[in-house]
């Protein structure tokens, strides 16, 4: 087992997941670790030592799953791969000091500074992106701003300090600053708009300086040094001398771990977050605010609809049940009490019978609001069942990615079908099936939709060994999803009518979410108010 397996390791918003596979991709092990982000100070933020915690916590029950199943505790593996949650803001110092806690993805404070990059470069640039936060930092006059030397990701950070590489995945840099498909690399012409634009009023060291390095799925990033295999294993018996492969986000290792890295396929991923990834046959006629243009882990254009809010809201009210089982004196797991919501969610009325659910815990960009509150709405005449309630939740994890995929078809592009993973697919059929409906075309899922994020970067790990001789889409099409099972889900005809007019009202409806939004804040203010005084 060891030296013929590749590890993949991967940060998501809830957990951090470890898989590890053999030469063929096929997983031997697993183990991960669950943490949450913290809203320290407005921010949305995880520390650095909670990271190192987590991936140190998930690799040792991974390493644990190996010994139990096969007698034998690996110290070496072929490859590692890492993954992480895309965008967000970590600045440097010359000294590798962090000057500011990690802004996560969530964070929707950046909105002055990607209107003025959106206009300036002439492409969409989301909130939640690297530059946004890093502009915004320089127009709001942070004092950190004058020390930066290094930006990079969640993915870009844990790779450095096990390799020493100051590197990133294409696909992640493309969430960092727009990128050249063409040259694999930052668009140079962009970059030195940015540079320009921001010298004549601030004090700021070229962008490209302050970047990662860029490279494309198959190259070399870099080996596990000694401090890093402490870093992973503390116990101090993993070896270094261990092959990277390129950092991705999680965007990225998605596609890989849903095969969707050719043109005309996507895929969708629900978590914390929920997105699809549309893989281009060419670049879109215009710049929709709504869409970013990013990249496979190949450098292949991709057009990404990123909701900031995916199934937590969901997650929120499966406590509430369960919690109200523990009160009757019965205990149900949760994954038995996803179970049910998800099953009865087949049930409900095919538009919700009228109710509405928002799933906003934070700002939605996509429909343009900076905080979050969500919301259950009904008329008196809609019929509150527990299948009706149930749909209306699944329905409101997809509203806004519906409202942005739609943008695409309006573009005209056009897709052969969505492959899904995350953990709402867990449940056979249920979220598979209402997905369909939202998006109006087939839905495959396969049989690791669960935990594909991790797999997806031991994939490009295990790829090193192939890059010689066929491209990513070629390889994942030959060697690991060939003969592999897979569920096709077409739209049910009376579920498409039926979310369609769910969609209607949703639209309608998000004037109440934007006014529940202005007034939870208004009280957030006065209660701070009060609190001075």
């Amino acid at each position: 087992m060891e030296g013929r397996t590749a590890l993949g390791i991967e940060l998501g918003s809830t957990r951090i997941k470890a898989c590890l596979v053999d030469s063929d991709g096929t997983p031997l092990a697993s183990g991960s670790h669950t943490w949450e982000n913290e809203l320290v100070d407005g921010v949305w933020t995880y520390s650095l030592d909670a990271v190192w915690v987590g991936v140190q916590a998930a690799v040792r029950a991974l390493l644990e799953s190996a010994h139990d199943q096969y007698g034998a505790r690996p110290d070496h593996f072929g490859a590692i791969g890492i993954s992480a949650m895309m965008h967000g803001y970590l600045a440097f110092d010359a000294f590798d000091n962090l000057l500011t806690p990690f802004r996560t993805w969530r964070n929707t404070g950046t909105g002055r500074a990607a209107a003025g990059l959106t206009a300036l470069l002439g492409v969409n640039i989301p909130q939640r992106w690297s530059v946004a936060h890093a502009y915004q930092a320089i127009l709001d006059e942070e004092p950190h701003v004058a020390a930066v030397a290094h930006l990079t990701t969640l993915a870009g950070y844990v790779h450095w300090r096990l390799t020493g590489q100051k590197v990133l995945g294409i696909g992640d840099a493309a969430g960092m600053f727009p990128v050249d498909a063409a040259a694999a690399s930052y668009d140079v012409d962009r970059l030195r708009l940015f540079d320009s634009a921001v010298a004549t009023q601030h004090e700021y060291p070229s962008l490209s300086e302050l970047l990662p390095r860029v490279l494309t799925a198959g190259q070399h990033a870099g080996r596990l040094t000694d401090e890093g295999a402490l870093l992973l294993d503390p116990a101090g018996r993993l070896q270094p001398g261990i092959p990277f492969c390129p950092p991705e986000g999680d965007a990225g290792t998605g596609m890989v771990a849903t095969n969707a890295v050719a043109a005309r396929t996507g895929n969708v991923s629900v978590g914390t977050s929920v997105f699809a990834m549309v893989v281009l046959e060419q670049g879109l006629s215009a710049v929709h605010d709504e869409i970013d243009q990013v990249a496979t882990p190949a450098g292949a254009p991709v057009a990404m609809v990123h909701c900031n809010n995916g199934a937590g809201e969901l997650a929120a009210w499966a406590g509430v049940f369960r919690e109200f089982a523990h009160a009757t004196g019965n205990e149900v797991a949760a994954d038995d009490v996803y179970e049910v919501l998800l099953r009865s969610a087949l049930l409900g009325a095919p538009d919700a019978a009228g109710i509405l659910a928002y799933n906003h815990l934070a700002g939605e960009p996509v429909v343009g609001t900076d905080a979050g509150c969500p919301l259950v709405v009904r008329s008196p005449e809609s019929e509150l069942t527990l299948a009706n309630f149930a749909r209306s939740q699944v329905y409101g994890i997809f509203g806004t990615l519906s409202l942005g995929m739609a943008v695409l078809r309006r573009d005209g592009v056009e897709l052969d079908a969505i492959r899904a993973h995350g953990g709402l697919f867990r449940t056979e059929g249920a979220g598979q099936r209402l997905l369909a409906a939202a998006l109006g075309v087939p839905v495959s899922v396969g049989a690791g939709a669960g935990e594909g994020g991790a797999w997806g970067a031991a994939l490009l790990a295990v790829y090193l060994g192939h890059a010689h001789r066929v491209d990513l889409a070629g390889y994942l099409a030959e060697q690991v999803f060939a003969g592999a099972p897979v569920t096709v889900v077409a739209p049910d005809p009376e579920d498409l009518a039926g979310f369609a007019v769910f969609l209607q009202r949703y639209e309608v409806g998000l004037d109440v979410e934007r006014a529940a939004v202005r007034v939870d804040g208004a009280r957030v203010s006065r209660a701070a108010g009060e609190l001075v005084r």
